[in-house]
Parts: C-alpha cells; structure tokens; sequence
C-alpha cells in the first residue's frame, strides 16, 4: 500500500461532501506532477483528505477505489481520474503550520511545493502525520 495527500478547496469539494457519497471520482487536476502521481495510485491506497486555503488542514482519509482512468472533465484528454471514497475523519485536523513547525517534515512536498494538489507522502509521514491527528490505527 501506498499513501498519498489530496488537496480540494472546501467551498468546491468538501470532506463533508465525500463523506455524503459512496465514492466520487477525483477530477480536475491539470498538474503534470499531480497526475503522475494518480497516475502511480492503486486501489487500496490511502490518502490524507486536505482542505486548501479554506483550513488549510488534514481532516480525513480516503481510500483509492479505482486505478487512472480519462477525466471527463478534461477537454484535451490529457489528464485522468481516480475514485476515491471516505475512510474516517481525523480525530483532529493536522494544520499545516504545525507540519511546518515540525522538522521531520522539512522535505515534504506539501511544505516544498505548496500549490501541488495531489502528493505522496511516505510511510514514516504517514505515521507522524496520523499520530498528530489522534489517529489510533495509523493505517486502514
């Protein structure tokens, strides 16, 4: 398995909203590096659900449901799509100031290149990160 963060802005997409839903595909990024790493997700992947510039904050999980397919929503037919469906809620939100704040993340993409919407995150991340948000299991 492997872990991935997923920014949306809250007012367009909301972890509210993927909660209401079984699964919902996962469109609209028109980042090279951004698919490229969809492009390397698998069903029973992980990811951080985070609100961008609303919060600013990790407040949930998903789950990866399906492999890169086309995105509808794409005109060019370059980019693609995953499925993703909600997991749980964090027990707390994960702030990025305090990400920032916290040393072991210096290399972190979320901190390195911050309009990146759709990032890996490495076991040892994922771990520290679900320990700042009160998550007990640390892992689905």
């Amino acid at each position: 398995m492997r872990y991935w963060l997923m920014k949306s802005e809250p007012s367009v997409w909301s972890w509210n909203q993927q909660c209401a839903v079984r699964s919902e595909p996962w469109t609209g990024v028109r980042n090279h590096q951004a698919a490229a790493a969809m492009k390397a997700m698998s069903p029973g992947d992980q990811a951080f659900f985070y609100h961008s510039n609303e919060g600013r904050e990790i407040v949930g999980i998903v789950e990866i449901i399906s492999g890169y397919e086309p995105d509808p929503t794409d005109k060019t037919g370059r980019f693609g799509m995953v499925h993703v469906r909600a997991i749980r809620p964090l027990p707390r939100a994960v702030k990025l100031s305090d990400i920032r704040a916290n040393p072991a993340f210096s290399d972190f993409a979320l901190v390195r290149q911050s309009r990146l919407s759709v990032l890996p995150v490495t076991p040892e991340q994922w771990l520290t990160l679900c320990a700042m948000g009160g998550e007990k299991t640390l892992a689905g």
